[in-house]
């Protein structure tokens, strides 16, 4: 019978819960802790509202440890080191590790990151590269070090970019296809089967945190970026444009291969069954679903119908 591993999971939103339920319900595997952000405040009420990560531990009897900081707090750090694991896996945890909690487990730090390093570094990498028109992206695990995502890479699996995919959809992908790299990557290094490669500097580039300026639309961009920028930010937090001064979120387009002689940058220059056609600084791009300011989403043109009555 192949040797028990033991990992403590560390993780916060929904991206990583695939990857913790894998884990749980593998023979393979001891989950002996989870780390994740405290309860943050949510909804209306502003209720403290646990993480995803921090629910499913609970159902499932899962010690749980919520530190503000973790390098701050020594006795969480000491409760660690009591449990002696053989891997920490980290997925979209939040915080920064100190070099005296990656030296904890028997093994090695393992983090899932979703995008091929260096390529997109940082906390936005998927948002990042459908908001760049990338075709192509992907998940990797690496060696935690105390630098920003600059460990050795362990394993790498690509993922296409579709023209019309949103980050909602992409981040499905990488939650799916997360839990087998993860296992392929703890088995192999418990093994010695996988060595870890030193990352190269070619193609470095960082994945800034989305500002919610940046989300707003610049109708003098392309039809095709302004596209990127919907589909790159969709839900998270949503593209949005300010129409008689209420905010209106563009959530569905389709930039046409069309041009057009006259008329202003940012004009609505039809409308049709199909939606709202909007002069931009190169192209038509038509407006198919928006969610106005106090409203559900609905289709553009009914949007577009109730300002016409």
């Amino acid at each position: 019978m192949t040797e028990e591993i033991s990992i403590v999971y560390f993780g916060t939103p929904d991206i990583g819960l695939k990857s913790l339920e894998y884990f749980y319900n593998s023979e393979r595997y001891n989950v002996l802790a989870v780390v994740t952000q405290p309860d943050k405040p949510s909804g209306r009420g502003n209720k403290l509202t646990p993480s995803p990560i921090k629910s499913f531990a609970l159902e499932h009897n899962i010690k749980v440890f919520q530190p503000k900081s973790i390098r701050k707090e020594p006795d969480i750090i000491n409760a660690l080191k009591n449990l002696k694991p053989d891997f920490f896996v980290t997925f979209a945890f939040g915080q920064i590790l100190s070099q005296e909690v990656l030296d904890i487990p028997k093994y090695e730090t393992i983090n899932l990151h979703v995008s091929l390093l260096p390529k997109y570094r940082g906390a936005n990498p998927i948002q990042r590269a459908i908001i760049n028109g990338d075709t192509k992206t992907g998940i990797c695990t690496m060696i935690t070090e105390l630098g920003l995502d600059c460990g050795d890479i362990c394993m790498t699996a690509p993922i296409d970019i579709t023209p019309n995919m949103n980050c909602v959809e992409l981040f499905e992908i990488c939650a799916s296809r997360s839990p087998e790299l993860l296992d392929k990557t703890l088995v192999g290094i418990k093994d010695g089967t996988l060595v870890p490669v030193k990352q190269c500097e070619e193609g470095l580039c960082f994945a800034d945190k989305l500002k919610k300026e940046e989300c707003e639309i610049d109708w003098t961009k392309s039809a095709q970026e302004i596209h990127n920028l919907v589909r790159g930010v969709y839900k998270c937090p949503g593209a949005f444009f300010k129409y008689q001064d209420k905010i209106v979120k563009v959530m569905e387009t389709e930039p046409l291969n069309e041009s057009l002689e006259g008329g202003n940058i940012g004009e609505f220059v039809k409308f049709s069954k199909f939606g709202i056609d909007v002069k931009t600084g190169s192209g038509i791009l038509r407006l198919i679903k928006v969610k106005p300011e106090g409203k559900a989403e609905m289709l553009a043109k009914d949007w577009a119908n109730g300002l016409r009555k």
